[in-house]
This record gives structure tokens, C-alpha cells and sequence, in this order.
């Protein structure tokens, strides 16, 4: 669903993206916990970083450290040259989903610009 959601936004193509992340998660899971994965890739083809964020009605097994199943995504697909923006968004973005006020929030949140307004307030 993140790689479609991304080729829909970029033009470029669902099945490369989902094996890019695929590839990532093979190193490791990215589901930090509490319910939270974040799935992360550089794209070879892209100039641009592109970030999503999925709420899911059920929560989804992801192989998380707590092995708690997930229902919280946030998805960074980033360019191979901005290696280093990758590495800080992901430490930002892990270190506001760590915020139980956040996490609530979210959780309660009812549609996409609800979700979009929560991740950019603060």
C-alpha cells in the first residue's frame, strides 16, 4: 500500500519501491514498538524524499521488538544522495512517536488531514 500511495505521488514504479523497503526490512524489522513501525528506503531514481503515514484499522503483525503488531506507519522513502537528511528525519520522526500525547492523538484521529496536522504541529 506505501509503495502505491509513493509511485502514485512520484511516478515512479510500486514494485521497485515495495522491494527497495522489502530489501531495508530484511535487515531488520522497523517496528519500534507500542505499535509503531517505521518503514524506511533510499530510491535511486527519486530527487525527492517522500514521507507516509498510515493509521490502520487493524493492527498488522510486523515483527516488532515488543512483538506487539502494529497499527501506526510511518513510511520515509528518501534519495540515495540525502543519506544524511534520512538518518535525522528518522531519529525525528521516531522521537515524536514516541510522545504518548502524539500516539493518542493519532490513534484518534479521523482522516487524513487530521492525521497530516497532528504529525506537523508542535
Amino acid at each position: 500500500m506505501i509503495s502505491e500511495i509513493v509511485a502514485e505521488q512520484t511516478g515512479q514504479n510500486s514494485t521497485e519501491l515495495f522491494e527497495c523497503m522489502l530489501s531495508r526490512e530484511k535487515m531488520g524489522s522497523t517496528g519500534i514498538g507500542n505499535g509503531i513501525a517505521i518503514p524506511h528506503a533510499r530510491m535511486t531514481s527519486s530527487d525527492q524524499a517522500v514521507a507516509v503515514l498510515l493509521q490502520c484499522n487493524q493492527p498488522i503483525e510486523f515483527d516488532s521488538i515488543d512483538n506487539r503488531p502494529v497499527d501506526l506507519l510511518f513510511a520515509l522513502l528518501v534519495p540515495d544522495a540525502q543519506c544524511k537528511e534520512h538518518l535525522k528525519t528518522l531519529s525525528s520522526m521516531a522521537e515524536r512517536l514516541n510522545d504518548k500525547q502524539t500516539l493518542k492523538q493519532l490513534r484518534n484521529a479521523q482522516s487524513d488531514e487530521e492525521l497530516y496536522e497532528i504529525m506537523i504541529s508542535k
